[in-house]
């Protein structure tokens, strides 16, 4: 019986997270009448399978930004960024290329290159660069599994990274903050900043719909960032504001 009960608490607070998008221990304490204990147990389970992301005094949905999409479904828009990305990138260059949607996009560009090293933290992007015709020497950082980034994060991964040097970094964003740089969603920046420190060339990836948004977790100052490339949606009151952070801005057309 317990478990029964377990299971049903647990399926109705996933049901609340998609109604509300963010519950609190409080809220779920009185409402299940049960003791704050449970109510953490149950999300910290919940969270274990990947299906909420914990807060301080409660959990929230899990950001459509933080579901990795498949390689070969990527938009259009994206494509293009990737296209305007790949431009960067000269042959025999040694390069990263962080997990995501966005940065996905640049794996089918790398057929044109030659002698190209790839470190990645996605297993995702990892299969795909395997799948290439003129398949690029490629390198894992391995460490701790996170799921809800679907990628390697911690300690480990670091000290990997620091291992080697790179000549350019290729990193999405959750969102960027015109006064101080990349945000995310997601509390583990570390991994994101030791891979801006051992590239010399950090460029990011965005949908300009994400420019704007203020979130709370700086992952990248403006003063670590090399170049922003992003759709040409972008005002030019923006762009104006990002150069004068000391950032090259290209612009890549705009595609539904």
């Amino acid at each position: 019986m317990q478990k029964r009960n377990s299971r049903q608490r647990r399926n109705t607070i996933l049901s609340l997270l998609n109604e509300l998008g963010e519950v609190s221990v409080d809220q779920l304490s009185v409402r299940f009448e049960t003791s704050e204990v449970t109510i953490r147990k149950d999300l910290t389970e919940l969270e274990k399978n990947g299906l909420l992301l914990r807060r301080h005094g409660g959990a929230i949905s899990i950001p459509k930004e933080l579901i990795e999409t498949p390689v070969d479904q990527i938009s259009d828009n994206k494509k293009n960024i990737a296209h305007a990305a790949a431009k960067l990138l000269r042959d025999h260059n040694r390069i990263i290329i962080d997990s995501g949607s966005t940065t996905s996009g640049i794996i089918e560009e790398l057929n044109d290159k030659r002698g190209i090293l790839v470190m990645t933290n996605s297993l995702q992007l990892a299969n795909a660069i395997r799948e290439l015709e003129n398949e690029p020497i490629l390198l894992m950082t391995g460490g701790t599994w996170d799921p809800h980034s679907e990628s390697f994060q911690g300690q480990v991964a670091e000290q990997v990274l620091r291992s080697y040097d790179f000549d350019q970094l290729f990193i999405g964003a959750d969102g960027i903050d015109l006064e101080r740089g990349t945000t995310t969603f997601n509390e583990l920046t570390g991994l994101s900043k030791v891979m801006a420190e051992v590239a010399r060339e950090v460029i990011v990836m965005v949908d300009s719909e994400k420019i704007g948004r203020r979130i709370p977790n700086l992952e990248l100052p403006w003063q670590q960032i090399s170049v922003l490339i992003t759709d040409d949606r972008l005002s030019d009151c923006d762009v104006k504001q990002i150069t004068q952070q000391g950032v090259q801005v290209i612009l890549a057309p705009y595609s539904n």
